[in-house]
């Protein structure tokens, strides 16, 4: 069964926005949220994991992605960018979106575990 909401990730890493020499690494990440379902759904609600390389996990939640909370029609995608700091060059993000469909039902859409890393440094 196909998956109604399909997410994708890019990630850079913001050498200009990080002090490595205070353990501070800036990333962007820019998502895609496709609506490959048969009715429009609103995303409500966010949720993140994201783990360093030191296992140091820091949980993010709440209402709607950079401000917003906007409906996605069928064959629609949502795009936005956002950012993340970690405290070391390597670490990941998951989680989910709560959605809300037309008739008022709430589901999640996973986000798959995606890679922050400063290039060049894993061979």
């Amino acid at each position: 069964m196909m998956k109604p909401i399909h997410i994708q990730v890019q990630t850079r890493f913001l050498p200009h926005n990080s002090r490595p020499a205070n353990n501070e690494f800036a990333f962007a990440y820019h998502i895609a949220i496709e609506n490959r379902g048969m009715e429009p759904v609103q995303l409500l609600n966010r949720f993140w994991l994201i783990t360093d390389a030191n296992g140091k996990t820091t949980e993010v939640s709440g209402a709607g992605v950079v401000g917003k909370q906007p409906m996605i029609g069928p064959g629609e995608t949502y795009e936005y960018s956002s950012g993340a700091m970690l405290e070391t060059p390597v670490g990941t993000m998951q989680g989910h979106y709560e959605m809300q469909k037309a008739d008022g039902g709430l589901f999640q859409a996973p986000i798959q575990v995606f890679s922050l890393a400063v290039p060049n440094l894993i061979n």
